[in-house]
């Protein structure tokens, strides 16, 4: 049963919803999937699911882009209706002709729906029925081929035995038949066994004449070691082939030693340059940094120029290259007419070339091919059906929705002030706590000191906390950073449980007044089980402010393999009815990419969270907002 119609516009006002059905859903599955799903760009979906306490709904909806209208249809998700696209589709087109933009009421609609909704029940009734008389149709015509094929089969049989007792049935690659006028022959029987042709398959007697010749040709046949109409027996073909890759096997070389090349060059004697320790683990020649490497380029703003990119307006639809000058100049000219006179309404055939050319586009970029086209999908269904205004192509067009799609993904949903967020843990008395999480090899510490850097320089103080109890060599590189930046560190070792070591490190921070603490974790395979469960624990048991996830930038595909099954454990993996997911990305590498930058629009995607930091250096200055606009523009040019 159909819970719920409405009809709203793209700016959020309803125009109309079905009095007739009136049912009061659970939950807001309206709102969330104009958040979740319209305004994310995942308007190309088929349906949406969403899930509430004591009810399931999955919603289908259309568009009416040259209107600004939207249709949405909710029902139970354990009903799967067969006519809600029917209906949607009846419901856009019937209301379209009585829509009025200065009309804000539409009551008579009710009627008419009613009637809609019954003639689309009973389509689907109708289809229903046909689906169900077709099944024993399809049956019987099966065993009437099984049948027939039977009947064949057994006429076969009967061939062959006429012929030979030995025939396999196939009366057209049989044996040779090892009759003569009646009578068996030794010598022939011998002979009919090796042999898969027969005088039945040329439609000749067996007479004793035939048989003669041709068992003289099967002797020279066989004596050359070829069986039927030129095959090369199989018995024979391989003992050559073995016997001749066995002469041709040389013999196996000396391997080659390595050259010296200077004998007198002294050798190297000490090959390792970490400085020395005394036995409390001290370090006196550490240099200490603290805050005087200049102003974190996270206070300085990025100025982007429009201009300091030719854009490629005049670039006309895909493949226009390769076409002869006359028919560049007919295109033109009829481009040119069509943009002066517009066209009617956009279909799916007008936007497939400028999709397929974008989505190939966000691909060199470094875009996962699922989030492209899944974008390209979004972008198609906002323009489908949309009227193309004067003096304006269809390649411009959708580049121009495009770019807007990609400014609304980049751009934070919610705002997420880190210093703010201090202040306020600070005026209760509890650090603020954040937790740097990512696979292996991304530069976890190493950017968890250039945030640390970024506090100090604002005044707050920080203490980092030591919880990659896994890799060798983990605590001395935290403990590294924290004495060139003069910041207290807590550390336990090795082979202990990260949640208490993170535990322990808030209480110690809580009394020693620190404002800041800053969780490193080991790194981790999004499908290592075991070490995705202690990260779970860990999150689980000290509820930190924030969840940092540390990618890489030089990541394509797998940028969503890994979010998506983050997000996914710390969700399976979790004990309590709203679990803690990544709030938010740290982009390492991003200096190492030139205009690859597709990574940052995959990883937002896939999560919803924003990136915050981009790190771009070897140095702890080296840590940046992101720019959007140069994303979207480098994404695009």
């Amino acid at each position: 049963m159909l819970e719920q119609l409405l009809i709203f516009t793209r700016g959020g006002l309803i125009l109309w919803t079905c009095k007739e059905i009136g049912n009061a859903l659970k939950g807001s599955p309206i709102d969330t999937l104009i958040r979740s799903c319209l305004l994310e760009e995942r308007s190309g979906a088929v349906s949406f699911n969403y899930d509430a306490p004591g009810a399931a709904y999955t919603l289908k909806w259309t568009f009416h882009n040259d209107l600004g209208l939207v249709f949405v249809a909710v029902y139970q998700r354990i009903l799967h209706l067969l006519y809600v696209d029917d209906l949607l589709s009846m419901v856009k087109q019937s209301f379209s002709e009585v829509y009025d933009p200065k009309r804000m009421a539409y009551d008579d609609f009710d009627e008419t729906f009613r009637q809609l909704r019954m003639e689309a029940e009973a389509r689907a009734e109708e289809l229903r029925k046909i689906k169900q008389l077709g099944k024993p149709v399809t049956g019987s015509v099966k065993k009437q081929g099984q049948v027939l094929k039977a009947g064949l089969e057994g006429g076969n049989k009967r061939v062959g035995e006429g012929g030979s007792k030995k025939d396999d049935g196939d009366g057209i690659k049989g044996k040779v038949s090892n009759l003569t006028n009646g009578h068996h022959s030794n010598e022939n029987h011998k002979l009919g066994d090796d042999s898969q042709e027969g005088d039945l398959a040329n439609g000749k007697e067996n007479t004793s004449s035939n048989v003669a010749v041709d068992l003289s040709k099967l002797q020279k046949l066989r004596s050359k070691g070829v069986r039927g109409r030129g095959g090369v027996r199989k018995a024979d073909s391989i003992g050559n082939k073995s016997s001749k890759v066995a002469a041709a096997e040389p013999a196996k070389k000396a391997t080659k030693k390595n050259r010296v090349w200077d004998d007198a060059a002294p050798k190297q004697s000490k090959l390792d340059f970490t400085d020395s320790v005394d036995e409390n683990g001290n370090n006196d020649h550490v240099e200490v940094v603290a805050a005087d490497q200049g102003e974190s380029m996270m206070d300085k703003e990025e100025v982007f120029s429009s201009d300091s990119e030719s854009d490629d307006d005049d670039d006309d639809e895909p493949g226009s290259d390769e076409k002869p000058a006359e028919a560049k100049k007919k295109g033109w000219f009829s481009s040119v007419f069509q943009s002066i006179t517009g066209k009617a309404n956009l279909e799916k055939t007008d936007l497939g070339p400028a999709l397929k050319a974008l989505k190939e586009r966000l691909m060199t970029k470094n875009v996962a091919e699922e989030i492209a086209e899944k974008l390209c999908e979004s972008v198609e269904a906002s323009l489908e059906g949309k009227k193309l205004s004067s003096f304006t192509r269809i390649s411009s067009t959708v580049q121009a929705a495009m770019e807007d799609a990609l400014v609304r993904i980049l751009t934070p949903r919610r705002s997420i002030d880190i210093l703010r967020d201090v202040h306020a843990s600070k005026e209760q008395r509890k650090p603020y706590v954040v937790v740097f999480v990512g696979v292996n090899g991304v530069g976890k510490s190493t950017n968890l000191a250039k945030v640390a850097y970024w506090l100090q320089q604002h005044k707050v103080s920080v203490m980092m906390a030591a919880c990659d109890t896994f890799r060798s060599g983990a605590v001395e590189q935290l403990r590294t950073h924290a004495r060139r930046l003069q910041i207290p560190i807590f550390e336990k070792g090795y082979e202990k449980d990260p949640a208490v070591v993170a535990k322990e490190a808030i209480q110690e921070a809580t009394r020693n007044g620190s404002d800041v603490v800053l969780v490193d974790t080991a790194g981790r395979m999004q499908d290592n089980e075991p070490l995705m469960r202690a990260l779970s624990k860990l999150i689980n048991l000290n509820q930190p402010d924030l969840v940092l996830f540390v990618g890489e930038a030089l990541v394509g595909n797998d940028a969503v393999d890994q979010l998506s099954k983050f997000n996914q454990k710390l969700s399976d993996l979790s004990t309590s009815g709203n679990p803690r997911l990544i709030d938010g990305i740290l982009l390492t590498k991003f200096d190492t990419i030139d205009d690859k930058v597709g990574a940052a629009l995959s990883m937002v995607y896939i999560s919803g969270s924003p990136v915050m930091f981009v790190g771009c250096g070897q140095s702890y200055t080296d840590l940046k907002k992101l720019n959007v606009k140069a994303i979207v523009k480098t994404l695009l040019k």
